[in-house]
């Protein structure tokens, strides 16, 4: 069965850079055995409704401005797969979740930046969700349970988006990570391995600089979701830690 994992996505830039958490990412696939398909919920995609790529083949969005030209030159054409977005459908709809299919959604930086690294030959089905940020964690959670069958299909699922993300907070010539930012990573860092649920869903209350370290939920919602896909075995392992710009985490979990 394959895992699940959730990936920080950093910035933009990430999809250019030469660092430990691209290194990481790029060896710690070529050492997974290959998904057969792929589906990935980026904090890029926010929508009310929660709703699944249909399409053919994809296209890429461009969703920032004012970087290099280069990142704007990426393209990442995998395909999609409409047998598996029916599925997911499916999968939600047990659980009360009503999905819908979008059929023209390009892939955001939050995914293709992310898969342009693990799989540049960008030859592995992809489907991309959304993820609303009004529904409470503890739905989050369920999604993400619900998707979990998929994993017995060989099917890859990455939320992607960051534990400390806060782009008001960075410091781009700071390169030693600062101590708020190390105690919100290690808070969520136990109780993930506690796989306590109610600390976790109720982060913003109790956790240490949790307005600092996540002004907003969208970017966290993703590792709710992975970790939810792991539920059966409720074990996590934390694969990569590193810090940009003083606070910003690039940080992987794997939930089996």
């Amino acid at each position: 069965m394959m895992p699940s994992l959730f990936l920080s996505h950093g910035t933009p830039l990430l999809a250019l850079e030469k660092n430990s958490y691209t290194s990481f990412l790029k060896d710690y696939m070529q050492a997974m055995k290959k998904p057969a398909a792929i589906v990935i919920l980026s904090a890029h995609w926010e929508n009310e409704d929660q709703m699944i790529s249909a399409v053919g083949k994809h296209e890429v969005i461009y969703d920032f401005a004012g970087y290099p030209e280069e990142i704007f030159q990426i393209t990442y054409p995998a395909r999609g797969c409409l047998e598996l977005s029916d599925r997911i459908l499916t999968l939600l709809s047990k659980i009360g979740v009503l999905g819908e299919l979008d059929e023209r959604r390009p892939l955001d930086h939050g995914a293709w930046g992310l898969l342009h690294i693990m799989y540049p030959e960008a030859d592995i089905p992809t489907v991309s969700m959304s993820i609303s940020p009004a529904l409470p964690l503890d739905k989050q959670y369920e999604i993400g349970k619900a998707l979990r069958e998929l994993k017995e299909s060989n099917v890859l699922i990455i939320g992607s988006g960051g534990i400390v993300h806060n782009f008001t907070q960075i410091q781009k010539d700071m390169h030693v990570a600062e101590g708020w930012a190390i105690e919100f990573e290690n808070w969520v860092e136990e109780n993930i391995m506690k796989w306590d649920l109610q600390s976790l869903f109720n982060y913003e209350k109790i956790a240490p600089y949790s307005t600092e370290a996540v002004p907003s939920k969208e970017h966290f919602i993703p590792l709710v979701i992975a970790m939810g896909s792991g539920d059966d075995n409720k074990k996590a392992t934390l694969l990569h830690r590193s810090f940009q710009y003083g606070n910003l985490s690039l940080t992987a979990w794997k939930f089996d």
